[in-house]
C-alpha cells in the first residue's frame, strides 16, 4: 500500500512537471544571441552590408504571438567606432529560409544601441528562425525599404570559447 502511494505521488510529480515544461515550450519559441555581420554573407537571399559590424550586446527574442523583442548595445562599424551613415534599423524574421515579416524601422543611436518592439505574423510553424537587423534609414533619411543586415543572431563565441577550443586541441581533443 505505502508502495502504491509513493509510485502514485512521483508519477503525479512527473506529469505535473512534463505539463509544466510542455506549456512553457509552447508559448516560447525563439531566444538567441545577435552578432555583428561580414560582407559577403548572405541569409534568406538577404546581402550582409559592405562593411563589417560589431555588437557589443545583443538578444532576439520570438514567441508564438509573433512578438519580437530585439535588444543591442553597441552595434557599430568597428573601422569608426560609431554607425556610419546608418540612423535607423528593422528587424526581419526568417522562416524556412525565407523573410516571413519585418518590422517597422527604429532609431539606431550613434553608439550603436536600439531596441526593437513588434508584433509579427509568422508562419506556422517557423521552422529555422532567425532575426537580420537591416538597414532601414541612413543620415537621417529612411529608406524605401529594409536594406542589407548589418547583425544577425546566431551563435557568439567569446574568449572562454577559443580558451577551451585550444585547450582541446592541445590536449587533442581530450580535455583537461
Amino acid at each position: 500500500m505505502k508502495l502504491n502511494a509513493v509510485t502514485t505521488a512521483v508519477v503525479a510529480g512527473v506529469l505535473t512537471t512534463m505539463f509544466a515544461v510542455s506549456t512553457l515550450a509552447d508559448e516560447f519559441v525563439f531566444f538567441s544571441p545577435v552578432a555583428g555581420a561580414n560582407p559577403g554573407s548572405t541569409i534568406a537571399g538577404v546581402n550582409s552590408g559592405g562593411a563589417p559590424w560589431v555588437v557589443r550586446h545583443g538578444t532576439a527574442i520570438l514567441n508564438d504571438g509573433g512578438h519580437l523583442r530585439v535588444d543591442v548595445r553597441g552595434l557599430i562599424l568597428p573601422s569608426s567606432g560609431n554607425t556610419g551613415p546608418v540612423t535607423q534599423v528593422a528587424a526581419s524574421v526568417v522562416c524556412s529560409n525565407a523573410v516571413a515579416a519585418t518590422t517597422p524601422a527604429v532609431n539606431l543611436a550613434s553608439n550603436g544601441d536600439a531596441e526593437i518592439r513588434a508584433t509579427v505574423v509568422l508562419p506556422s510553424p517557423c521552422l529555422g528562425a532567425a532575426v537580420l537587423i537591416r538597414v532601414a534609414g541612413a543620415n537621417n533619411a529612411p529608406l524605401p525599404a529594409p536594406g542589407a543586415f548589418i547583425a544577425a543572431t546566431g551563435l557568439v563565441k567569446d574568449t572562454q570559447d577559443k580558451d577551451a577550443d585550444d585547450d582541446n586541441q592541445n590536449n587533442n581533443g581530450r580535455g583537461r
